[in-house]
């Protein structure tokens, strides 16, 4: 069946109808623009005559807010950064350009929306660690800045009027410095912006009394970190330049060993310690080796942090399974016991229902009461031997279906009854059956059971092949014990009925030593029937 397609007027005026935004999202653009406003003026103090800003906050806050509700934001966004630019003066109607400054203005919004919306298609049908959080963010942080320089190198070449720079050389430092600006901006402000929104739906936001373990965290991080800060110090006052690697490996470190939340608080210190120098006159190539070293940290510690996350939420989601198992391997037990009970009573209780059916039969033309205890000694057994049936097929069907059983598993389970001595010779572990577990070891319970009480409870249990049968023998020896044997015989008849309804057959004899033999055969798996 051919895919469901809307006609072009319908599919625009549908995506229009997408893209306007909702009054629930008013106060979110209404606090974007002046974020945008705040952002966009801290941005100018890394600004320079021919290049963008090397640090742009602004970019961080677009893409939380596009994160958090959504790419259909974007050209919402788009219209509130036109809106500022063009109340702050640099969009002016009417003016020669003012087209290309617009443009210019709306590129980045137009892009970032488009590489949000990319990544979350991408990452809702990947199999992969694409679609595995935090890794679906870091992606959209990393490719919207670099996309945006990408896609503002063709304008950069052909109206070097529009950017004031001239020169291949010009342009490539120019754009190098708007992808870094946009990358830290991302990196320093959208994480801890979608971090706080989120802690405040989930109402998890509150303030409390650090406890001992938190502060000896923060003591740990701290120690790590300064020495990290005076190690750099160090080289740079020795004149070896500002290395970035200690810090890198301290907030690596910090990041691994508590997760993201610390990470971002050392990675905030290092930037505080690096902007304030950055944003002095120094040369461009001094200012983007900076700058492109903290976004290494940045990352990094991302990174790090990241991984420690999700190391914690991977052991709970083991811990978890972990739990889940136990409690199913309890259950199996549980089932497995009460299958066993259910077998145990029921033939039984057949017994009993039959007999009280009798009862009731030869006791109505009796006195009133006799035929009235009859009748309700009637229905209550045949009421239980019916929960009992329905107990059996609730059991489910592999507990009603065969399957191949070693017989060794059958005998030495019985090893373990309580005040029963079993002398178990070897078993042969090829030695297979086909047959019904539960009820296979019922049978031998049964005529082990029966020898216990012929005799002064050891008996001697063996399995051996006989051409293509099995034969298992269970043998007491009771020389000075003679006349009938305590007992109604009910456990010999079950076993009798549970063997032959396997195919097989229960000889009983008494040799002239004394020795009962109850001898069960059955067709051993592979043989022909």
């Amino acid at each position: 069946m051919p895919a469901l397609r809307l006609p072009a007027p319908l599919a625009i005026r549908a995506a229009v109808h997408a893209a306007v935004p909702r009054p629930a999202d008013l106060p979110w653009l209404v606090g974007y623009a002046v974020a945008f406003v705040i952002a966009h003026h801290v941005a100018a103090g890394w600004g320079g005559q021919s290049y963008y800003s090397l640090l742009y906050p602004a970019a961080g806050v677009r893409i939380a807010l596009l994160w958090s509700r959504g790419p259909r934001l974007t050209l919402s966004i788009v219209a509130t950064e036109l809106a500022v630019q063009t109340a702050a003066g640099i969009i002016v109607p009417g003016q020669p350009d003012w087209l290309a400054a617009a443009v210019g203005v709306a590129r980045p919004g137009l892009v970032y929306g488009l590489v949000v919306w990319l990544v979350r298609y991408v990452a809702a049908r990947s199999h992969s660690s694409l679609g595995v959080a935090p890794m679906p963010l870091g992606l959209a942080a990393v490719s919207a800045p670099m996309a945006v320089a990408l896609v503002a190198l063709p304008w950069s070449l052909l109206s070097p009027e529009l950017t004031g720079v001239v020169g291949l050389r010009q342009t490539i430092a120019s754009l190098t410095g708007f992808a870094v600006g946009d990358l830290l901006g991302v990196l320093l402000i959208a994480p801890p912006l979608l971090w706080a929104t989120q802690a405040v739906q989930d109402g998890r936001l509150s303030l409390h009394r650090p406890a001992l373990r938190q502060l000896a965290v923060l003591g740990e991080a701290g120690v790590v970190l300064g020495v990290a800060i005076a190690a750099s110090m160090l080289l740079a006052h020795i004149g070896l330049g500002v290395p970035a690697t200690p810090a890198l490996l301290a907030v690596a470190w910090i990041g691994l060993r508590f997760g993201r939340t610390m990470g971002w608080l050392a990675i905030l210190i290092v930037a505080a310690m690096v902007l304030p120098y950055t944003a002095s006159d120094m040369p461009l190539a001094d200012r983007l080796e900076f700058h492109m070293s903290l976004a290494s940290i940045v990352v990094v510690g991302y990174l790090a942090g990241s991984f420690a996350d999700a190391q914690v939420r991977a052991q709970i989601a083991l811990s978890r399974r972990d739990r889940m198992l136990f409690q199913a391997e309890r259950l199996k037990t549980l089932r497995a016991m009460s299958v066993a009970v259910i077998h145990e009573i029921s033939q039984p209780l057949s017994t009993l229902a039959i007999e009280a059916k009798h009862l009731h039969e030869i006791t109505v033309s009796t006195d009133p009461d006799i035929a009235q205890t009859a009748a309700i000694i009637d229905r209550k057994a045949a009421a239980l031997s019916t929960l009992v049936r329905r107990l059996r097929r609730f059991g489910g069907r592999s507990v009603d279906e065969p399957s191949a059983l070693p017989v060794s598993a059958l005998t030495h389970a019985e090893a373990k009854a309580a005040r029963v001595v079993l002398e178990i010779a070897p078993v042969d572990p090829d030695l297979i059956i086909m047959g019904q577990e539960i009820e296979l070891a019922q049978a031998i319970v049964n005529l082990v059971r029966n020898a216990v009480q012929a005799c002064d409870g050891r008996v001697t249990l063996s399995a051996r092949r006989h051409d293509d049968q099995l034969e298992v023998t269970v043998a007491n020896r009771c020389p000075d014990r003679r006349g009938p044997q305590p007992g109604m015989g009910v456990g010999a008849l079950v076993a009798r009925a549970i063997i032959e309804a396997h195919g097989g057959t229960l000889d009983r004899v008494t040799d002239g030593d004394g020795t009962v033999r109850a001898t069960l055969s059955l067709q051993l798996v592979g043989a022909v029937a």
